[in-house]
């Protein structure tokens, strides 16, 4: 049985329009009129994430009376199982809130549409041509921007050439998003925001970078007007969100009535820092407690940091342990401890911000890591280390170097991970590694055992940190200690230092 199919409970509402006032009481259900919601805002990449962030944000507005223009038409890739369910239940869906104090539930109503656009390219396009959409938002994950880890577009790429042959028959995200704006430049309709809200370093130059240097190719004058007319706002995202298994649809289900057959499951802390430039209306997001900022950079690094490198740590050196979520992993003392400890070391490195105080952020984030209620799967937080490694732990690691400090917990985290790619646990269970240089990396590790050397010779994963030989010395101890045990490591490490658990 998969998340799409459907196994109502006896006695559950199925989740439709026509069944919102015979829903349980327990469930909160939109109270403003979904038939005076106008869409303005198109949405690529409508995935559990967006449902439980971007989507509730908007939700929030439309159950204050802050207007009826934001309205959101869902724009699928890659999945048609979620445009099917949508389509199913008006495109209403459930967002389960668990957390310490309890559990809620409440119906988010402000999709108006959803299209698949593999099958409705025609619709997707007018959606973003018509007048009435100001703000295009994506969670497309980072590969979608054909951006390289140098910034710049692959203008190599086989879409790439694809688009051009047919722009006006798009199929890619950037493909869209030029082909609408020429139409709209075409037809004297002001441009819309491209809002991304990816996980990806500087997300708004990445999505002017994608948009821009396509249009380029395809008509220079096109590219000009987007990069004096469109705007690229930054943004930073965050919500524990863990994929919905079907055991956890099942238990939603028989827990709340509610017969949704691809419900969300997330924490009650959710943010969303947004850089203040829109070259369209701008949605009152900050009325219902998303922050508008000049800068984003701080936030996002904090989060990165701390949150992202908390998720690298607990990810490898829990799994080899025998661990399988962040709920099972944080109700242990020693784990507990080490992600304090990790923290402090990342704190004094990070810049400051208004509004962000970094000993309530790291209380704040010890907390929902050990949240009981939102057992987010190690496997997932484990998958794609070449890319995470040095977004999330290296960049800490070598300012702490820079600056004498001494980080020994993220040193160990990063041979967790060198651990993680031999491939099996210490109980001998199998891992799947998951990632797109899975192969090169395992074949790696495995050359010399502990000895980290043959992993360093990765470059553009570990750039200049390879060649400082202070830092492979504290990498070769930390893989050395590992033999003993993950947990082992940790609570011996916690000792030598003097950290409580």
């Amino acid at each position: 049985m998969t998340t799409r199919e459907s196994s109502t409970a006896v006695g559950a509402v199925p989740l439709t329009q026509a069944g919102l006032a015979s829903l349980p009481p327990g469930v909160d259900v939109p109270g403003y009129d979904r038939t005076a919601l106008r869409p303005g805002v198109v949405h690529f990449g409508v995935g559990g994430f967006h449902r439980a962030h971007q989507a509730v944000y908007f939700d929030e507005i439309a159950r204050r009376g802050l207007g009826d223009g934001w309205g959101v038409t869902g724009a699928g890739l890659h999945r048609p199982q979620m445009g099917e369910v949508m389509r199913a239940q008006d495109c209403l869906y459930l967002v389960v809130e668990r957390g310490a104090h309890g559990t809620s539930a409440r119906v988010v109503g402000v999709m108006t549409d959803y299209l698949f656009a593999p099958e409705q390219r025609d619709a997707v396009l007018a959606s973003l041509s018509d007048p009435a959409t100001k703000l295009v938002t994506l969670t497309i994950t980072g590969n979608g921007y054909l951006v390289n880890p140098e910034g710049e577009f692959s203008v190599d790429d086989p879409l790439v050439a694809a688009e051009l042959e047919d722009p006006g028959r798009p199929d890619t995200v950037f493909g869209y998003l030029v082909e609408a704006l020429d139409r709209r430049r075409r037809a004297g309709v002001a441009p819309f925001t491209v809002l991304s809200c990816d996980n990806i370093p500087g997300n708004g130059a990445a999505a002017r970078t994608m948009v821009v240097s396509f249009a380029e190719l395809r008509d220079p004058a096109l590219a000009r007007w987007i990069e004096a007319s469109v705007t690229f706002p930054s943004s930073m995202v965050d919500r524990i969100t863990p994929e919905t298994s079907p055991e956890e649809r099942d238990r939603i289900v028989h827990s709340f009535g509610v017969g949704d057959r691809w419900p969300v499951l997330t924490e009650p802390f959710r943010q969303w820092v947004i850089e203040d430039d829109f070259c369209n209306d701008r949605p009152p997001l900050d009325e219902v407690g998303a922050q508008f900022v000049t800068d984003v950079a701080p936030y996002e690094l904090t989060k990165k940091r701390l949150l992202n490198a908390g998720h690298c740590a607990l990810g490898y050196l829990g799994y080899l342990a025998g661990y399988r979520t962040t709920a099972e992993v944080m109700a242990d003392p020693a784990y507990a401890a080490y992600i304090s400890a990790l923290a402090d070391e990342v704190i004094p490195l990070l810049p400051r911000a208004d509004g962000i105080d970094l000993g309530a952020y790291k209380e704040s984030l010890l907390e929902r890591l050990a949240n009981p209620e939102i057992a987010d799967q190690l496997s997932r937080l484990c998958r794609r280390g070449s890319t995470k490694v040095p977004s999330y732990l290296l960049p800490s690691i070598t300012e702490a170097r820079q600056a004498g400090r001494p980080a020994p917990m993220l040193t160990l985290a990063v041979a967790g991970w060198f651990r993680y790619l031999q491939g099996h646990d210490y109980a001998g269970r199998p891992i799947d590694v998951e990632g797109p240089r899975a192969e090169e990396l395992v074949e790696l590790a495995l050359q010399e055992g502990a000895d980290p050397r043959p992993l360093l010779t990765v470059r553009d994963v570990f750039g200049e940190l390879a060649d400082d030989e202070s830092f492979v010395r504290d990498l070769h101890v930390a893989s050395e200690a590992l033999r003993a045990g993950p947990r082992e490591t940790i609570e011996t490490w916690l000792a030598v230092r003097g950290i409580a658990r």
